[in-house]
């Protein structure tokens, strides 16, 4: 492996883009201390803002992606993608880039795009059992594609399709050791069961109409609640702060969460999914319906359809949500049936395994 390797990387648009990027290039350091690194987004996309607070430099490209209704911004686009365009070819001229990866969203498509053509080698790696748009459009043409469910292949050229998981946090793999700890973190009671319930890092409207609703339920289970509430309702939904209920903005510490958790209730983003196989807890999932093409409901049911969690989606919650719930919270049997099949989804060296296909990719090149 030639010293002093220099690696550009791009994705953005949501935390299910950019943190997998970021897992990525923190490897690739551990392994080459001397690597250069340089990440790729979109303009005024949070990766401007995430990626600099991980350490990394950022450039920005005026990108964004197609509004599938009717709207006049979509007419603007062949000028952002041009502009994007020239600009990638900048940057990897500047740059030099021993290797270029993709880990989706807009600005990916025209730097990858750019760097294919220039024959310096590229790899993307897609989060969801559903590709998205931009990994589709770039699967023909990169050398090596790295995903996390086996049913990408049928759409991905299957003889370059590697399936290593998603990157992840690795202070989750001994959660099961952390539990006292978790609990006193919380100040939580060892003698009640513990709902985690996890909404994303800008938190979710529905879910937390959800747990309001049915405080009442909860308290008469005797049940503790770890409450993501999430940056934009926080304000709404903190007065619910109490003894048994922990309503957080944000968690910082997700191992003690996982830890101190009986039964999670979670969207279905791909990098949520995955830590969540290797954590091993019994999960209810109840994905978003704002996303592309529904890919966390097709996320979601790459893991029921192994007997392995649950599922409600948002039209259901009304009529399914308190017995489906609360019969699972009150059944060991099936949350230990839940949590041993959901382990075996587990995928926990994703990361050190794509960064030993990035370096194949390079040395092939040399």
């Amino acid at each position: 492996m030639k010293e002093g390797l220099r690696v550009i990387l791009s994705g953005g648009g949501t935390g299910g883009h950019i943190y997998p990027a970021i897992a990525i290039a923190d490897e690739i350091k551990r392994r080459h201390s001397d690597a250069e690194i340089l990440f790729v987004g979109a303009k005024d996309r949070m990766e401007m803002e995430k990626v600099p607070q991980a350490g990394y430099e950022i450039e920005g490209l005026w990108i964004s992606g197609i509004d599938r209704s009717f709207n006049l911004k979509n007419f603007i686009f062949p000028f952002k993608l041009m502009s994007s365009l020239s600009r990638s070819r900048k940057i990897i001229k500047k740059f030099k880039p021993d290797v270029v990866i993709g880990t989706g969203g807009f600005a990916s498509g025209p730097l990858l795009r750019v760097a294919n053509s220039k024959g310096i080698p590229t790899l993307i790696q897609e989060q969801n059992s559903l590709p998205g748009v931009t990994n589709r459009i770039l699967a023909k043409q990169v050398n090596i594609i790295c995903a996390a469910y086996e049913k990408v292949k049928n759409i991905f050229p299957s003889e370059k399709t590697i399936i290593t998981g998603n990157p992840v946090r690795q202070d989750l793999l001994n959660v099961d050791k952390l539990r006292d700890d978790a609990l006193d973190y919380f100040q939580l009671s060892k003698d009640k069961k513990v709902v985690l319930v996890l909404g994303g890092s800008l938190g979710a409207r529905r879910i937390n109409r959800l747990i309001e609703n049915d405080l009442k339920k909860f308290k008469e289970e005797d049940v503790q609640l770890i409450w993501q509430i999430g940056k934009l309702y926080y304000d709404e939904y903190k007065k619910y702060d109490s003894v048994n209920v922990r309503a957080k903005e944000f968690i910082n510490r997700m191992d003690y969460a996982y830890a101190a958790a009986d039964v999670i209730i979670s969207r279905a983003g791909a990098g949520s999914v995955s830590e969540l196989c290797i954590v091993g807890k019994p999960v209810l999932f109840i994905p978003s319906p704002n996303v592309a093409e529904n890919h966390q409901a097709k996320n979601a049911m790459a893991v029921t359809e192994h007997d392995a969690a649950l599922m409600i989606t948002e039209d259901e919650l009304t009529e399914r949500f308190e017995p489906c719930f609360f019969s699972l919270l009150n059944d060991e049997r099936t949350r230990n049936r839940f949590a041993a099949n959901i382990k075996k989804l587990a995928l926990p060296n994703a990361t050190s395994d794509i960064v030993d296909e990035v370096e194949k990719l390079i040395s092939k090149k040399g």
